[in-house]
């Protein structure tokens, strides 16, 4: 697809950032500190801001992350909750948007649907659906930053139950969750086991008649304290900013220990965590058969439980866990394989959800379409072949918002680096014959559906991607620019070649 010529150029811009979330804002951040002369806007397709933490409204929605390490570098963490609500988040963003005077530059219910670049002109024309109309702007700019997450935000991922137009009760998503849905009284059943379960099942407890976490196999969840004893010592002996600082470091080097724990010694980590969890709901429990999973710890996340909430309602009665299959909905409720039948009124799919990247855009080069898994990331932030753009992609074993900064740093670096040396892009050039290995080392669902559709990484560095903050921190944030893996040009460049031929590495 090529750009839309008809429609009339809104701004020409030194950086585009695409979604105004948490990354999106916290990039702007690093631009007008780091690159205060570039002149940039935030595109947002909704009609608020940020993202995930706007989006999703589901009881109990909350970070599975510490806020001291999810929470920005530059902005401390000041409400005291360690896994803070999605509403503190929202607000923690938005605060931070208006006080770093980025709102004014966010433009909303402007989607993205195509970015084209053009190593003529050195400039991506990115075509916007602008309001409810649809109507065509185009914006151009030197540099696009993708912000706008790793998933599709109007839906979510939706198994094709069988007889579930049978079931006379509500189905309710939990990405699509109605604002206001009064399930008092109701008997719940929330399919799945991942973060988002973890959540809704001790959140709706409360008010439902009983809530039952049906799974198909068991995933790891542990509980962790909802406060940080070391940062409240901390605040009341230092500056807020130092104790955020040594707080977060502290939280950082901890985090890389457990990981570090749970690829050596697997074995030792799990039973660690089954110990734990046997001793929340007493010898009596099935431990072994509801919390065992066949994967070993940090194949898939692990599901985090403040102050064990997730194992007090079990323990009371309030809520129970079902690890059975579904063999179809019924009129009431869910048919097991098992024979047993699961009653309900209210049947919650948290079945995750669904990948993909820049929210489905259309994008070219020099008229060539961008096909994701013929590219390869570059240090988890550039793709292989693609000029002056970047992705904000998180940690999978850590906070996401500690890989985001450090992407929108070297970003940073990049920009002022072209300047400093009249240069107009940079455009990341495998090696011929780089060996690729999927993304994602990461088994679980979402990801695997989504590994065919996405970009590769290479088996080797730059082209690996690490799930390592501090050696991500040294590569990204001192590392050479010029490191031998990029190429730098100016404007009318010959067209660079489409990529070097890819190897998949045995897998």
């Amino acid at each position: 697809m090529s750009a839309n010529v008809s429609a009339p150029v809104e701004a020409d811009l030194d950086v585009l950032i695409v979604g105004a979330g948490l990354s999106g804002v916290g990039a702007a951040w690093h631009l007008q500190h780091r690159c205060p002369d570039q002149s940039y806007l935030i595109l947002e397709s909704r009609e608020s801001l940020g993202g995930t933490w706007d989006l999703f409204r589901y009881p109990g929605i909350r970070s599975d992350s510490d806020m001291y390490t999810f929470g920005y570098a530059f902005r401390p963490w000041t409400d005291g909750k360690v896994f803070a609500d999605g509403p503190s988040i929202r607000n923690y963003v938005n605060d931070t948007a208006e006080e770093a005077g980025i709102a004014p530059n966010i433009r909303y219910q402007h989607k993205v649907v195509g970015a084209h670049w053009s190593t003529e002109d050195a400039r991506w024309t990115v075509e916007v659906a602008v309001g409810e109309s649809g109507a065509i702007k185009r914006y151009t700019a030197k540099f696009v930053f993708l912000c706008s997450g790793y998933y599709r935000y109007d839906r979510g991922y939706m198994p094709d139950f069988p007889g579930m137009a049978d079931f006379k009760g509500d189905v309710i998503h939990p990405q699509l969750w109605p604002e206001g849905y009064d399930y008092a009284g109701k008997r719940v059943v929330v399919i799945g086991s991942g973060a988002t379960a973890v959540t809704l099942v001790p959140a709706m407890s409360d008010k439902a008649s009983h809530v039952t976490m049906l799974q198909r196999s068991p995933t790891y969840i542990a509980a962790r304290p909802s406060v940080d004893k070391t940062a409240d010592f901390l605040r009341k002996v230092l500056p807020a900013k130092t104790a955020y600082g040594l707080t977060r470091i502290k939280n950082v080097l901890q985090a890389i220990l457990i990981f570090q724990m749970s690829r050596r010694w697997p074995d030792f980590v799990k039973k660690g965590v089954l110990k734990a969890i046997q001793e929340q709901l007493g010898e009596d429990f099935d431990v072994e058969k509801h919390f065992s999973p066949s994967y070993r710890p940090w194949d898939q996340r692990f599901c985090l439980a403040p102050e064990g909430d997730f194992f007090d309602v079990l323990k009371s009665g309030e809520a129970s866990i079902v690890t059975d299959q579904i063999e179809r909905f019924t009129e009431n409720g869910i048919l097991l394989k098992s024979g047993e039948t699961l009653e309900a009124d209210l049947i919650i799919p948290a079945t995750g959800l669904e990948m993909q990247v820049g929210g489905g855009m259309d994008i070219t080069v020099d008229g060539q379409p961008f096909v994701a898994p013929d590219h390869v990331t570059y240090r988890g932030m550039m793709l292989s072949d693609v000029p002056n753009l970047a992705l904000a992609f998180g940690y999978t074993n850590a906070s996401w918002t500690l890989k985001v900064d450090l992407t929108a740093e070297r970003v940073c670096r990049l920009i002022n680096h072209m300047k400093a040396r009249n240069l107009d892009y940079v455009v990341p050039t495998p090696p011929e014959g780089l060996e690729t290995l999927p993304l994602l080392d990461f088994s679980s669902g979402y990801v695997q559906r989504a590994l065919p559709t996405l970009p590769r990484q290479g088996a080797t560095p730059p082209w690996r991607t690490y799930q390592n903050y501090l050696q991500d921190m040294f590569a990204i944030r001192y590392g050479k620019l010029e490191d031998g893996h990029v190429r730098f040009g100016t404007a009318g460049d010959q067209v660079f070649r489409a990529g070097a031929p890819l190897t998949e590495a045995a897998e």
